[in-house]
């Protein structure tokens, strides 16, 4: 039997309080020593690992803003964020854009990477993530609602991302954009 003194006793008459009383029931057990110590460890490797992210994640500088133009299918296909510049374009319904910044999903790698360099107007009618033709596509074959689609699309493109320029039919001459017009386009064709 113990004497009265002990079970009255509450952790606050002891010396060091209520804490005191956790951490001398803490320490004695050394299941609960093995595990506090697992948590200090596993809490130091996390923050570790975030540090070593931080550092070791490149940082782009923006490329500088592509002059307009307009881009034959050929030469679009040399923007697929494969060469040394790693700049992105991709045509939607006759409008290039420089999707570069958005890179992570369109360039090498990426879930959209088969629209990189490419006329991606078909693929997003059709939600076909497959790489487009070598052909200049019309598109006059797409369903009235796979045409809304690629408008819709367009439009968050023009939300998104620059104008660069024109996807040129085959024959067709390339527009001649002075640096005047070139800033008054862009901002005419995000309105519309």
């Amino acid at each position: 039997m113990e004497s009265s003194d002990t079970v009255n006793k509450t952790p606050d008459d002891s010396s060091g309080g209520i804490f005191g009383a956790i951490l001398t029931e803490t320490i004695s057990s050394p299941i609960n020593l093995a595990l506090l110590g697992l948590i200090v460890f596993l809490v130091y490797r996390i923050i570790k690992s975030r540090q070593e992210e931080q550092r070791s994640e490149p940082v782009e500088k923006p490329l500088p803003k592509l002059k307009k133009r307009d881009f034959t299918i050929q030469e679009l296909k040399k923007f697929d964020g494969t060469d040394e510049e790693g700049r992105v374009l991709i045509a939607v319904n006759g409008v290039v854009y420089d999707v570069t910044k958005g890179k992570a999903f369109y360039g090498p790698g990426g879930p959209y990477s088969a629209f990189a360099g490419r006329d991606a107007s078909r693929g997003l009618a059709t939600f076909n993530v497959t790489a487009g033709g070598d052909q200049y596509d019309d598109l006059s074959d797409l369903s009235s609602i796979e045409m809304e689609s690629v408008k819709e699309w367009q439009s968050q493109f023009n939300e998104k991302y620059d104008i660069v320029g024109r996807l040129l039919k085959p024959g067709e001459q390339p527009t001649n954009y002075s640096d005047e017009e070139d800033e008054t386009n862009t901002e005419k064709s995000k309105d519309e």
